[in-house]
């Protein structure tokens, strides 16, 4: 009795592991979401750092004009 209830634990225990990891179905979709999440990010961070420079170039313009028209230089 005592045997066949380990027998059936390490019998359970082995499908677990099995499922979790032969499960590629869940892990391609899980990798899938991730990457697409991970790009949306990305194109959020690039638009960002393009206003960014843009913004930077626009100001160093203005310095450049200020510091050139300038008497006290």
């Amino acid at each position: 009795m005592v045997r066949a209830g380990e027998s059936l634990m390490k019998l359970v225990a082995d499908l677990k592991q099995y499922l979790i990891l032969n499960d590629f179905h869940s892990v391609n979709e899980a990798i899938t979401n991730n990457s697409q999440l991970f790009r949306g990010k990305q194109i959020e961070c690039d638009k960002k750092l393009m206003k960014l420079r843009d913004e930077m170039a626009m100001d160093l313009y203005d310095l450049e004009e200020e510091y050139y028209t300038s008497i006290f230089k």
